[in-house]
């Protein structure tokens, strides 16, 4: 492209600088209509009788959420993932963040009291036509009223949730970051290693390159051990104070979705690991291997010759999502031109990829981008949150944000429309890669996630029954949940020590939403392809955001996940892949 394109970010947008008096100026504005609130409210009890009275006092915290949003805290997160080694940045958003915390425990009362009003007058404002707007919300306060405790008790938890778990959590991460290892005479973050693993050509060198990694792992493990059991023993003290029977039951009502279609989710793909067995076996085949290791499991099987510039990324997303529906391909060009993109990978950058969202600010795209069909795919990925967040915003401020389990449908949606784009370019030869790859990133979002979600449960319950897991016993478990959906993979002993960095463990059971997402996604995608036309109702669920329940919102665009079948369909897809993958391998070669 002749005209140059902006790859970084602008966040002026939101503040000057980490220094800038708007940033305090805002917060005291915020704490002091929240002090107004709760000073009007907590002297009056007439809401929880009252339709009318109820109306104005939702009204008005509705105004509060509205015209007191406070960014300084997003701008400061977006800040540190610029530069992780920026102290001042990461103090000043620690306190920031505490005082945020006081300013939601302010209120905290209000919604407590909702929750906790008697079931016959639930019924009542739950029919009322004065209420309709915020029928939603309150659904869902008195679907939680039960596991809410007193206003004192729940201050205690909000405060205590620092120190009790995310401080140990930090405490981990920082601990993994830190550790490094040799790579070709030069020592790399295990990060950067675990990156270049996939990579490298050989079987041996991915494991001699793996084997130091979880070598780190391995040492750190005592730290990894102490903050699992304090974090997990944390939880089971909420859950019991709170009434929660299983571990899973808090994260599974808190991301809005049904009890029963989760489970039946957990349970199909866990009775169909021979899916993702299969693959590995093919995989095995393909590599020329007699037996993968652990190592493999993500080994480059190829690669595509094209060199993807961010770009010819951004020409190529640009026609592709204006030929599906000409308003996304707007959405991008704003992003664009506005600077809400950083595009390239830098000192001090966090790795990765991601897609930032806030009340009434710019949406904000990190991404490392290194010129690859991959890059490309990740790039149409973080547009597809980004997107979603954009549509979403047309709610009110209670119901903009969305559910863990619809947040990765949109994004696989447009990774579907990348990919399918793309792979009519490519010769028979990188067809075959980008297919592979295409699989494994469906194993490693439906299959591994839930083999983590199989792990997850069986480390609760041990601890919670046991008091405590040893390093060893947690990598033990670890490497049976593992070797459940690898198959004829090998594991040594120290391969379970992954327990210790992967993250999404610390957010408990989240590991569910990806196969949740990519599963109803695909049924989207497939609704698309038989009918174009259907691009409205796709616009219609991101335009949803969270005013109504996954299920509920899936179901009204004609997508039902309740049904017994649902997910078992969704997995048959992956199957038909791999047989295409099969006869793409064993076809003859032309001589």
């Amino acid at each position: 492209m002749s005209k140059k394109i902006n790859t970084e970010w602008n966040l002026s947008q939101l503040y000057k600088s980490p220094d800038d008096s708007q940033i305090e100026k805002d917060l005291v504005r915020a704490e002091k209509a929240h002090a107004a609130f709760a000073y009007k409210y907590k002297k009056s009890n007439l809401y929880l009788k009252n339709e009318s009275a109820l109306k104005k006092a939702l009204q008005e915290y509705e105004r509060l959420a509205d015209t007191t949003n406070f960014s300084g805290g997003f701008y400061l997160g977006l800040l540190q993932t610029k530069d992780s080694s920026n102290q001042k940045v990461i103090a000043k958003a620690n306190l920031i963040s505490q005082r945020m915390q006081r300013i939601g425990n302010l209120v905290m009362f209000f919604e407590i009291n909702i929750s906790k009003i008697p079931t016959h007058i639930q019924k009542k404002f739950l029919v009322s036509k004065d209420l309709f707007r915020f029928r939603y919300l309150l659904k869902k306060s008195f679907e939680t009223g039960k596991y809410v405790l007193t206003e004192p008790e729940e201050k205690i938890l909000s405060l205590k949730s620092l120190p009790s778990h995310s401080l140990w959590v930090d405490f981990v991460g920082k601990l993994v970051s830190k550790q490094t290892v040799t790579h070709k005479g030069k020592e790399i973050s295990v990060s950067e290693a675990n990156y270049l693993i996939p990579n490298l050509p050989t079987q041996k060198e991915r494991k001699e390159l793996h084997n130091q990694i979880v070598e780190k792992y391995w040492a750190i493990a005592d730290s990894a051990e102490s903050e699992i059991n304090a974090i997990v023993i944390d939880k089971k003290i909420n859950d019991e104070l709170r009434g929660f029977t299983e571990s899973y039951d808090a994260t599974i009502q808190g991301y809005d979705n049904d009890k029963k279609s989760v489970l039946n989710l957990v349970r199909t793909v866990t009775e169909n690991f021979h899916v993702s067995q299969r693959f590995y076996n093919l995989k095995a085949k393909m590599l020329k291997l007699k037996r993968l290791s652990y190592a493999d499991r993500g080994a480059q099987v190829g690669k595509t010759n094209q060199k993807i510039t961010f770009g010819k990324s951004y020409e190529d997303l640009c026609r592709i999502f204006t030929s599906v529906e000409p308003e996304f391909g707007s959405i991008l060009k704003r992003f664009v031109v506005n600077k809400q993109i950083d595009a390239y990978p830098k000192v001090g950058k966090r790795g990765g990829a991601f897609c930032a969202s806030h009340h009434k600010a710019p949406t904000f795209i990190l991404l490392n981008h290194v010129d690859t069909l991959d890059s490309l795919m990740t790039f149409g990925h973080e547009m597809g949150h980004a997107i979603h967040s954009e549509f979403s915003k047309s709610q009110p401020v209670f119901y903009q944000d969305y559910s863990m389990s619809t947040a990765e449908v949109a994004s696989t949606l447009f990774e579907s429309f990348v990919f399918y784009d793309q792979l009519e370019k490519l010769t028979e030869k990188e067809k075959i890669v980008a297919l592979h790859d295409k699989i494994q990133d469906d194993i490693a979002t439906i299959f591994r996630q839930i083999a983590c979600f199989n792990f997850e449960a069986e480390m609760h319950k041990t601890i919670r029954e046991k008091g405590n897991m040893s390093k060893e016993e947690l990598a033990s478990c670890m490497n049976r949940h593992m070797k459940s959906y690898l198959g004829n993979v090998e594991l040594t002993d120290k391969d379970g020590y992954f327990f210790v960095s992967w993250m999404h463990l610390r957010t408990f059971f989240y590991v569910y939403s990806y196969a949740f997402g990519q599963l109803a996604s695909k049924a989207i995608y497939k609704k698309y392809q038989e009918n174009p036309a259907y691009i409205k109702e796709i616009k219609k669920f991101m335009s949803l955001g969270c005013s109504m329940s996954p299920e509920d919102i899936f179901k009204s665009i004609g997508v039902d996940v309740k049904k017994p079948d649902f997910w078992k369909k969704g997995l048959e897809s992956i199957e038909e892949d791999i047989t295409l993958l099969e006869s793409l391998v064993n076809k003859p070669k032309k001589k």
